[in-house]
C-alpha cells in the first residue's frame, strides 16, 4: 500500500464566533489567526499553508496569495500568471485525480472541502498519497506531476488555484481513478454517494498510470568552464554547444524547441574583457552578452521556463559598495567601466524581464583549462617570476562552486532574482593569489613581483579597465541555505 498521511485538522467553525485558540478582541467580537506557516508532507514539494486570517461578526479578510511573506515562511515563488475559481453547488461533489503540466496554489473561498493528492511523478515516492481538511484558513501549493482531487463538504463551496502557466486545450494531464484501491483515498463520503464526472470515474487505476517525468534542464555553453562544472550537478540536463543553439544567431534560437525545458541555464559569454575594446570585439560582446540574452528571456518568457544566468563583478566600478568591508549587495547600483560589463549589465535587464530568474553574479573564476592560478602555477614550475597586479582586490570562485550554487537554487526553490557567489575567505588581490600558488609549488613568494593597474596595462594595447575592488557581498544567498567553502588554490 502506498504512504498515507492526513493532516488531522479539524474543519473551523463559522468566522462570526470566537473560536478557541484565536486571538479574539471582546470589545468588537473579532477573531485573528495569525500564522502564516508552511507545512511540509511526505511528498516532496507538497506544501500546505496556514493562511492568516481575521474574521468578526462581519465575515472575514485574508491575504490568499502574498508573494513577499509566503516566500519567506518557505513557498517557492513559483511565478502564478493565472486565477482561476471553480464553483461547486452540493456537498459531495468530487474530482480529480489530476495532475497537471504546472505548479498550483489551493485554497477555499468558500465552504469546506477534503484535498487529496498523489505523487505522479516518476521516483521513490510515486503514488504516496496526502490528505488535508481545506477551508478558508488553509492552502496548498502543488508541484507539477502530483495529482489534485477534492471532495466539497459543504454546499455553495468556492475552490480557487493560482498556476505558473497558462491553460491551454493541448495541456497534457496524467490521470487516476479516485476509487484507485491501491492509493486507498479516505472520502468522507463514499465515491458510491458522491457527484463524479463519467470522465473521472473512467481514469485508469495506479498500476497503468505513466509516471510523470521529471521536467528536463538546458544547458547552454557546455564547452565554458562553469558549463563543464555544471556537468557534475545536473547530470539529467541537456548541453548543448554553438553548433547546436548559437545565441548570436536570431534564426538559430527561434528555430530551437524551448518548450521541452522547465530550467534553462545559460552558461554561454563573451568573456575576452580586453578584446571587447576593439571594434571587432565591441560587437562580439554586446551580441553573445546582450542582444543574445534578451533573444533567449523572450524564449523563456513564452515558455514560463526558469531562466538562470550568470554576470560579473564587472558591472560595478569597483569603488565599493554598501556590504560588509564595502564589498558590493545585489542592489547596489551597478557602474561598469568598460564595454565587457556593460554588455554583461544589458543582458542582467533583459534576464530580469523574466518572472521566473536567477541571476548569478560572481567574480574571477577559476575552472577546467587556461585560468589564472594554472597560469601562476605553470610559470612556478618553470622557474618564471612574472609581475601580477597588486592593485585589484576580489575573491577566486571555482567554476564547481558556481554549479554547486546553482543546484541549491534550484533545488531549494529560493526566491527569484540576483544572487552573489564566489569563493570563501578572505579578499584578496592578485599578486596575494600568485605568491600563494608559488609557496604551494615549492618557490619563494618573493619571486612574484608587484606591479600597479595602471603599469601593467602600459604599451600593453587595448586593455578593459577593471574594477578595483571586485568583492561581491555573498550574504543573500548564504541566508537561502548555500554557504560557500574557502579556496584552496592547491584544489585548483
Amino acid at each position: 500500500m502506498p504512504t498515507i498521511a492526513t493532516g488531522g485538522r479539524r474543519p473551523r467553525p463559522r468566522w462570526s464566533r470566537p473560536t478557541p485558540g484565536r486571538a479574539s478582541d471582546p470589545d468588537e467580537g473579532t477573531t485573528n489567526v495569525t500564522r502564516p506557516a508552511v507545512r511540509r508532507t511526505e511528498i516532496p514539494g507538497l506544501l500546505v499553508v496556514d493562511l492568516e486570517v481575521h474574521g468578526d461578526g462581519r465575515g472575514w479578510f485574508k491575504e490568499n496569495w502574498q508573494r513577499a511573506k509566503m516566500t519567506a515562511a518557505g513557498l517557492p515563488d513559483f511565478g502564478p500568471v493565472q486565477h482561476s475559481v471553480a464553483y461547486n453547488g452540493s456537498r459531495g461533489v468530487t474530482r480529480g485525480v489530476h495532475a497537471e503540466p504546472w505548479d498550483k496554489f489551493v485554497s477555499i473561498v468558500h465552504g469546506r472541502a477534503f484535498g487529496a493528492w498523489v505523487d505522479l511523478r516518476e521516483g521513490p515516492t510515486f503514488g504516496a498519497v496526502h490528505t488535508e481538511q481545506l477551508d478558508e484558513g488553509t492552502a496548498v501549493f502543488v508541484p507539477r506531476g502530483v495529482g489534485n482531487s477534492y471532495q466539497v463538504l459543504e454546499d455553495d463551496t468556492v475552490y480557487s488555484y493560482l498556476v505558473n502557466d497558462h491553460w491551454r486545450p493541448d495541456a497534457a494531464y496524467t490521470m487516476l481513478n479516485l476509487a484507485d484501491e491501491k492509493a486507498g483515498i479516505p472520502w468522507p463520503i463514499p465515491l458510491a454517494e458522491a457527484t463524479l464526472s463519467e470522465k473521472d470515474q473512467a481514469h485508469p487505476p495506479l498500476r497503468d498510470v505513466v509516471p510523470v517525468t521529471a521536467p528536463r534542464t538546458l544547458v547552454i555553453g557546455r564547452s565554458g568552464q562553469v558549463g563543464q562544472a555544471l556537468a557534475e550537478f545536473f547530470p539529467e540536463a541537456d548541453f548543448v554547444g554553438r553548433g547546436e543553439l548559437d545565441l548570436a544567431d536570431p534564426e538559430s534560437v527561434a528555430s530551437f524547441d524551448l518548450s521541452r525545458y522547465a530550467v534553462v541555464i545559460n552558461a554561454a559569454a563573451h568573456t575576452a574583457v580586453d578584446a571587447a575594446e576593439t571594434p571587432d570585439g565591441r560587437r562580439d560582446a554586446w551580441a553573445v552578452n546582450a542582444s543574445a540574452v534578451a533573444r533567449l528571456a523572450e524564449a523563456a518568457r513564452e515558455h514560463g521556463a526558469l531562466l538562470i544566468h550568470y554576470s560579473t563583478d564587472y558591472v560595478f566600478d569597483g569603488t565599493g559598495g554598501s556590504g560588509v568591508d564595502r564589498a558590493y549587495r545585489e542592489d547596489d547600483p551597478i557602474a561598469p567601466l568598460g564595454v565587457y560589463g556593460q554588455s554583461k549589465a544589458a543582458g542582467e535587464a533583459a534576464v530580469r524581464s523574466v518572472p521566473r530568474h536567477y541571476l548569478l553574479r560572481t567574480s574571477w573564476v577559476v575552472g577546467e583549462g587556461t585560468n589564472f592560478v594554472a597560469t601562476m602555477r605553470s610559470l612556478a614550475r618553470r622557474g618564471v617570476s612574472p609581475t601580477v597586479i597588486d592593485d585589484q582586490v576580489g575573491r577566486l570562485t571555482p567554476a564547481r562552486e558556481i554549479a554547486r550554487a546553482t543546484r541549491h537554487l534550484v533545488d531549494a526553490a529560493a526566491p527569484f532574482g540576483t544572487y552573489h557567489v564566489t569563493g570563501g575567505g578572505a579578499a584578496r588581490s592578485w599578486y596575494d593569489i600568485a605568491r600563494e600558488v608559488f609557496s604551494a609549488n615549492g618557490r619563494d613568494g618573493e619571486d612574484v613581483v608587484a606591479v600597479s593597474t595602471e603599469e601593467y596595462a602600459a604599451g600593453r594595447g587595448p586593455t578593459a579597465p577593471r574594477p578595483a575592488l571586485s568583492t561581491l557581498d555573498t550574504a543573500r544567498i548564504e541566508s537561502v541555505g548555500f554557504h560557500p567553502h574557502p579556496v584552496d588554490v592547491l584544489d585548483l
